[in-house]
């Protein structure tokens, strides 16, 4: 018999899994406790639950994460893991700076969306990730730096998270829900719905569908100011197209609290591709209806790709006329770059 996977069962989900064993619900927040404050993950050592539950779920049950296969250290402080997950391969980027310590998790193993500049779209998709296999990585990291002795003040080892790993997340949509309601449960990591952040190439259906589900934020990987430019570098725009993807976005903040009315925007800068004074003006038409934040990203070298960075003047030109025309917007700080682990860089 195939032992349930502890991790892979939200609140609800593990309620209903204790009441079917005759057990009450006040254990549901112990066992979610033990995992995700304790990390522990051998139920003898589960000391407050009674023995014969113990051995239950000694024979039920298992709590099992994902195996690290690899790690690699950037100069800049960045921490790449490869992960292993049932024999295929994921990667996470620890990203630790003065104020926060970000975790970049994956959703799926290769991604389906195909984005023409993306390391991630190079590899053949497998398969969705487990809700296991998702906050699996945010456990395995926690774990993996306590047990390095990094110094994290009030311990909190993890600050944020972000959806911008390997994968589209709305096309891993209960799998992605599940976990994020992990994230936020009182009991389980207790993070505020304010310090996740999702980040989508524009999936319409799914940006419907989670309002009223949970309220994160949501950041649109836009990278082109028209719909002809965006078809040629993302494919998925071919399905979804930008005045559609832009309609669900704002139906999208209008219910969310997290977002607090503004739409936050990735745009990756590639040399003469979509960082001419030209595009910035069609960007600023395109949002003007719109309180916006956008991410303006440097682009990362990808092998086997052929665009190149735009120029540190071009950037800085193109970042310079959105701030003439009052659209807040930064121009992302590159890190990990010496071991891959870049916006768009990772594949394994």
């Amino acid at each position: 018999m195939k032992k349930i996977n502890l991790l892979d069962l939200n609140r609800n989900m593990m309620e209903n899994f204790f009441l079917n064993l005759g057990e009450k619900k006040f254990v549901v927040d112990q066992i979610i406790c033990w995992i995700y404050k304790k990390f522990c993950f051998n139920f003898s050592l589960m000391h407050n639950i009674s023995k014969k539950l113990r051995n239950k779920l000694l024979i039920l049950c298992e709590i099992k994460l994902p195996k690290i296969f690899d790690i690699k250290y950037s100069i800049d402080g960045v921490i790449k893991l490869v992960l292993n997950v049932n024999n295929d391969f994921i990667e996470t980027v620890y990203i630790p700076e003065k104020r926060r310590k970000t975790l970049c998790i994956s959703s799926q193993i290769g991604c389906p969306i195909k984005c023409s500049f993306c390391a991630t779209g190079k590899m053949k998709f497998k398969r969705n990730l487990l809700v296991s296999e998702i906050i699996g990585q945010i456990l395995l990291v926690i774990n993996f730096l306590k047990k390095k002795k990094y110094f994290i003040k009030n311990n909190q080892y993890i600050t944020n998270i972000v959806f911008m790993g390997m994968g589209e997340p709305l096309l891993n949509f209960d799998n992605v829900i599940n976990s994020i309601k992990i994230m936020t449960d009182n009991h389980g990591f207790s993070f505020s719905k304010r310090k996740i952040v999702l980040s989508t190439s524009g999936i319409v259906p799914y940006i419907y569908k989670l309002i009223g589900i949970v309220d994160i934020i949501i950041t649109l990987s836009l990278h082109a100011p028209n719909n002809t430019l965006r078809s040629k570098i993302m494919s998925i725009n071919n399905i979804y197209n930008l005045y559609d993807i832009l309609k669900a976005m704002s139906v999208y903040i209008k219910n969310s609290k997290s977002n607090k009315g503004k739409l936050n925007i990735e745009y990756i800068m590639l040399h003469n591709i979509n960082d001419s004074y030209k595009y910035a003006v069609q960007l600023v038409n395109l949002l003007k209806n719109f309180s916006v934040k956008i991410n303006l990203i440097p682009y990362n070298n990808v092998y086997d790709v052929i665009y190149t960075k735009s120029s540190n003047e071009r950037i800085l030109l193109f970042h310079n006329y959105l701030k003439k025309k009052k659209i807040f917007s930064f121009i992302r700080k590159t890190r990990g770059l010496d071991i891959n682990a870049s916006c768009g860089q990772l594949c394994k």
